[in-house]
C-alpha cells in the first residue's frame, strides 16, 4: 500500500521499520480466535502481519482513501472495516473480550485512550505505538514530573507497561 501520503488533519504516521513492526507483532502474540481491533490500519504495515495469525481483523480508519485501499488489498473474509473516528466508535458493538492495537494519530492519542477507559471490562489488552512522551506520562509513578491526570485515569483502569 505504498503511494499514500500522510494527511495531517488525521495525524497520520505510518510505520515501516520492520524490526518495529515485527516486535509489535510478537508482544501482541495474536492468537487465530482472538478479537482483535486495529485502530488506524493505515498502509497495513501491522495489518498484514497480524493477519498471519488471525481469522478475522476489526479495523477502525476515518481516512476513505485508506478505506478503499483496505477493500482492494485484503480478502474481505479477514477484514471488518469500520469507517469513522475512533474516538466516536461503540466499541460495545463488537464481540468481547477484545484485544486493540494500533499505532496511534499522536493528535487523539490521549482523547482516544480515555475513550477506551469507558470499555474497559470489555477490553482484554491494548498495545499501541505512541510518543515517548505520552507512553511516560501514562506510566508515570506518583510525584514524578510526567504523572497527572493521564497517568491516573489510565492506571485505574489499567494495567500499564511500557514494551519498546
Amino acid at each position: 500500500m505504498s503511494g499514500h501520503k500522510a494527511k495531517k488533519q488525521f495525524g497520520q504516521n505510518f510505520l515501516v521499520d520492520q524490526t518495529v513492526i515485527a516486535d509489535i507483532v510478537r508482544s501482541i502474540s495474536p492468537q487465530p480466535n482472538d478479537h482483535m481491533v486495529e485502530i488506524g490500519p493505515g498502509l497495513g504495515a501491522l495489518t498484514r502481519p497480524l493477519l498471519q495469525h488471525l481469522h478475522k481483523l476489526h479495523l477502525v480508519e476515518i481516512d476513505r482513501d485508506i478505506i478503499a485501499r483496505l477493500k482492494t488489498d485484503y480478502p474481505q473474509d479477514t477484514i471488518v472495516i469500520h469507517e469513522g473516528d475512533a474516538l466516536q466508535f461503540d466499541f460495545a458493538t463488537l464481540d468481547a473480550p477484545l484485544r486493540i492495537v494500533g499505532n496511534l494519530p499522536y493528535n487523539i492519542s490521549s482523547p482516544l485512550l480515555f475513550h477506551f477507559a469507558a470499555f474497559a471490562a470489555r477490553i482484554t489488552d491494548m498495545h499501541f505505538m505512541l510518543q515517548n512522551e505520552v507512553v511516560e506520562r501514562m506510566v508515570a509513578a506518583p510525584s514524578t514530573p510526567q504523572y497527572g491526570r493521564l497517568s491516573v485515569m489510565l492506571q485505574y483502569r489499567f494495567e500499564m507497561e511500557k514494551l519498546l
